[in-house]
């Protein structure tokens, strides 16, 4: 067992989100299922904890009732190595959820995912400043990153509007 797995607490909805999660990932799966006993504080039989893995990661998923919100101050990162991964993963993760700027998106049980794309992390560790902002200035105003627009701007030999 890893030293460090996310713990993801949910109102009354552990075991959909793991179900959800595991189906659009590979390599994944539900790994327990355990549910309260008389002690509580659920009803018993009800659902407490879902163990699942994601391509390998491990989490555990607790229904823990509706006290906490998931915010955009912690988020799951999937790296992708295509524009097809990228916009798969997004049209499913973000299918009854809301996306956000710059890759991030909320799915619809509240948890924050970014998808980014291989290419981008590359091209931001590129020494020439002038070429990293303009990716930067170019990923601002996206919700689901686009490759190909992303290293357009890299590639561009205009800088970005506001600078010199």
């Amino acid at each position: 067992m890893p030293k460090i797995t996310p713990f993801l607490w949910f109102g009354d909805q552990a075991e959909q989100a793991a179900r959800f999660y595991t189906s659009i990932f590979k390599n994944s799966r539900i790994t327990d299922v355990v549910r309260y006993g008389d002690a509580g504080p659920g009803e018993k039989g009800t659902v407490m904890t879902v163990g699942f893995e994601l391509d390998g990661q491990e989490f555990t998923a607790l229904n823990g009732g509706r006290e906490f919100e998931y915010t955009l101050a912690l988020s799951l990162v999937v790296h992708c190595a295509t524009q097809a991964e990228v916009d798969e993963l997004w049209q499913r993760l973000s299918e009854g959820g809301e996306p956000n700027s710059c890759g991030w998106l909320k799915d619809k049980f509240g948890v924050s995912w970014q998808i980014v794309p291989d290419a981008l992390l590359e091209m931001l560790k590129d020494k020439d400043e002038r070429r990293t902002q303009r990716v930067m200035q170019a990923m601002f105003p996206m919700h689901k990153l686009d490759i190909a627009a992303l290293r357009a701007a890299y590639d561009s030999d205009t800088a970005p509007a506001g600078t010199s």
